[in-house]
C-alpha cells in the first residue's frame, strides 16, 4: 500500500467474507460506522417482510403440481397475520370449514401427509419448499403413498397434527417458514411426527432446520428426512427416542433406498 493512500486496509475483512456474523463492525466516533448502521437496517427490513408478507399460493401450488403432486390448501383459525402472531394458539388449530371439506371424501390409506405452512418466513417457503419436495421424492421408493400436499396459510407447526389425524396418515410431514434472524430471513424447518394428532407435543417430534442454500441445502436436507422417516416408520416413533444417525449411514453407489415399511 501506498504511505499515500488515505484508506487503510481493514484486517478483519478476509475473516468476515467467510461468515454472516456481524464480526468487528469497527466504530465512527461513539457510533458504528454508516454502512454498517445500513446493513443492520436492510437485515431487520428482510427480517420483518419475511414475517408480514403473504404466501403467493397460486405460485406455490403451481410448482408443485408441475411436479406431479397432488395439492390442496387450508388455513389455521388465524383470521389474519395480526391475529396470528398475538394468538398462536389459533395457528395450531384448522379452520373448521377447512377441517371439514379436507375430511370429506379424503382416503385414509397414507404412509405420510406433507404440509406446507408459511409460519414465520413466506419467504423460506416460497423459496425452498419445492425444491425441497423435489430432492425428497428423488430419495424415497415410488410405492410411498402419499396424502395430497396441504398447503396452510396462518399456520404453525402442530397445525400438521390435525391434517395428519385427518388423512389417517402414519407420519406428518411439516416444512414451515422458521423465525428469521438478521442474517437468514429465508430459513425453512422441516418436523416429523409419527402417528399424528392433535394434542401431540415437540418432545414427540424430530426437526431439521435452516434448510436453506447458505445453511443446509436441500439435497443434504431431503437425505436427513428420507433417513428419519424410514426410521420413524420402522421404529414407531419420533421425537427423544430417533435420535438423527443418518451420517452413519453409508449407501453404495447404485444401491436403492431400503422401502418405507407397508
Amino acid at each position: 500500500m501506498s504511505s499515500n493512500d488515505p484508506v487503510t486496509p481493514n484486517p478483519w475483512a478476509e475473516w468476515r467474507s467467510a461468515t454472516p456474523a456481524r464480526l468487528a463492525l469497527g466504530r465512527a466516533g461513539a457510533g458504528m460506522p454508516t454502512d454498517e448502521t445500513l446493513r443492520f437496517g436492510w437485515a431487520h427490513a428482510m427480517a420483518r417482510d419475511a414475517i408480514h408478507a403473504a404466501l403467493d399460493v397460486d405460485a406455490l401450488e403451481a410448482a408443485l403440481r408441475a411436479q406431479h403432486w397432488d395439492v390442496a390448501r387450508a388455513r389455521s383459525r388465524a383470521e389474519d397475520r395480526t391475529t396470528y402472531l398475538r394468538r398462536p394458539d389459533l395457528g395450531r388449530q384448522l379452520d373448521p370449514v377447512d377441517a371439514q371439506r379436507l375430511r370429506v371424501g379424503v382416503s385414509r390409506d397414507c404412509d405420510v401427509c406433507l404440509v406446507i405452512g408459511d409460519g414465520l418466513s413466506s419467504l423460506a417457503v416460497a423459496r425452498h419448499a419445492a425444491p425441497m419436495l423435489a430432492a425428497l421424492r428423488a430419495q424415497l421408493p415410488p410405492e410411498t403413498r402419499f396424502s395430497p400436499v396441504v398447503i396452510a396459510t396462518q399456520a404453525r407447526v402442530a397445525l400438521a397434527d390435525e391434517v395428519g389425524e385427518l388423512f389417517g396418515a402414519a407420519l406428518s410431514v411439516m416444512l414451515i417458514g422458521e423465525r428469521p434472524g438478521l442474517s437468514s430471513p429465508d430459513s425453512l424447518g422441516i418436523y416429523l411426527t409419527h402417528s399424528p394428532k392433535r394434542g401431540r407435543h415437540d418432545a414427540e417430534r424430530n426437526c431439521i432446520s435452516n434448510v436453506r442454500p447458505e445453511g443446509l441445502p436441500c439435497e443434504a436436507a431431503a437425505f436427513k428426512l428420507a433417513w428419519l422417516m424410514r426410521e420413524s416408520l420402522r421404529r414407531g416413533l419420533t421425537g427423544v427416542g430417533l435420535k438423527d444417525e443418518s451420517d452413519l449411514a453409508v449407501l453404495e453407489p447404485g444401491r436403492p433406498a431400503p422401502p418405507l415399511p407397508g
